[in-house]
């Protein structure tokens, strides 16, 4: 049997499992894409988030025409199988994510930059513990979120030392930390933010992050946006760009949103990128009922499943926002839907 009929048999085999058992078509008034996946290309076959959670009917498959007594599996058809289970499990799978978040830089923007690494390492792993004592048989993932373009006056960016970067990304790798490397876009378009951030995908620990707040050219007076072909588009240019270089696994791709207009035409976002995560991350500060509210919005885009939640220490630098109170693990985890991603500023 070829490779890629193989792959085609393994790929179809989690697809129809997952359509077999959901009907998804709209909830709560928002549409689901629902173009079945055949009628997509190879690489987008996968269905939404939790697919994940049927790559045991890839695994299942395979083991089934190994058990035939006909079946005669090369080397490298042995290879293809593994890597693509491999390739198609999320990370999101046994695990959740607690994540600093910062710039080297400026120990204004958030905890990353108020700590050297080793101490960083050390808080947060403290706070990954909590979380793990709170979510139950799941693990938790410790990551560093990095912003790599800082928006300016004007929409100007201003990016961060490539070698500075690569310091905490080489760390994080020796010490398995993720990294999620943040663009603020500015005044430039979300295909040219991506651009400057793809190449640092060669590095397996390192996920990308867009924040729609700062596409603008008046940062900190009005609230930028980004749109939802915009949004498909960068997950498509994601993950071709992977697909391309042979890279490994699924990488997630991050965007913040707190207002309404920060993703334009959110009901037409898709999801279904079998090697692109998309995370809906709820941003903002302030008192938990108000973190809520923004929480409860975003959860009314179904077709955005996997959620992620921002909480705000209090830093002390004037003029900073944070949360008062800080929600515990527990208030975080009970969020409905549940978020998989938590990052502290």
């Amino acid at each position: 049997m070829q490779v890629a009929s193989q792959v085609r048999r393994l790929v179809a085999a989690v697809s129809a499992l997952f359509l077999s058992s959901s009907g998804l078509a709209a909830v709560e008034g928002i549409a689901v894409p629902s173009t079945a996946p055949s009628e997509r290309p190879y690489r987008r076959a996968e269905p939404p988030f939790p697919a994940a959670y049927f790559s045991v009917g890839m695994e299942r498959e395979a083991d089934e025409d190994r058990s035939r007594p006909y079946w005669v599996e090369s080397e490298l058809e042995t290879f293809a199988a593994a890597r693509v289970v491999s390739d198609y499990r999320s990370l999101l799978l046994n695990d959740d994510i607690v994540a600093f978040y910062g710039s080297p830089k400026s120990t204004r923007m958030g905890i990353l930059g108020a700590y050297p690494m080793e101490e960083l390492d050390r808080l947060l792993g403290e706070w990954a513990n909590a979380y793990d004592a709170a979510n139950g048989e799941r693990g938790v993932r410790k990551a560093f979120y990095i912003i790599y373009g800082t928006v300016w006056p004007e929409g100007e960016i201003g990016l961060l030392n490539e070698s500075r970067l690569v310091e905490y990304v080489e760390y994080a790798l020796a010490h398995d930390i993720l990294v999620f490397v943040d663009h603020q876009i500015g005044k430039y378009t979300v295909a040219e933010a991506m651009r400057r951030i793809l190449p640092f995908l060669r590095y397996p620990n390192v996920h990308l992050a867009l924040d729609p707040e700062w596409r603008t050219t008046n940062p900190m007076v009005e609230i930028g946006s980004v749109t939802a072909e915009e949004l498909n588009k960068a997950q498509e240019t994601m993950e071709d760009y992977i697909i391309e270089h042979g890279y490994p696994g699924e990488r997630m791709l991050v965007v913040h949103q707190f207002n309404y207009k920060m993703i334009a035409g959110r009901e037409r976002v898709l999801s279904d990128f079998g090697r692109v995560r998309l995370v809906h991350c709820a941003d903002g500060f302030g008192h938990p009922t108000l973190k809520r509210y923004a929480y409860n919005y975003n959860a009314l885009a179904p077709n955005i499943p996997v959620k992620g939640f921002k909480l705000f220490f209090k830093s002390g630098v004037p003029g900073a926002g944070f949360d008062e109170p800080l929600m515990s693990p527990a208030d975080v985890l009970a969020l409905q839907p549940r978020p998989f991603l938590v990052m502290y500023q």
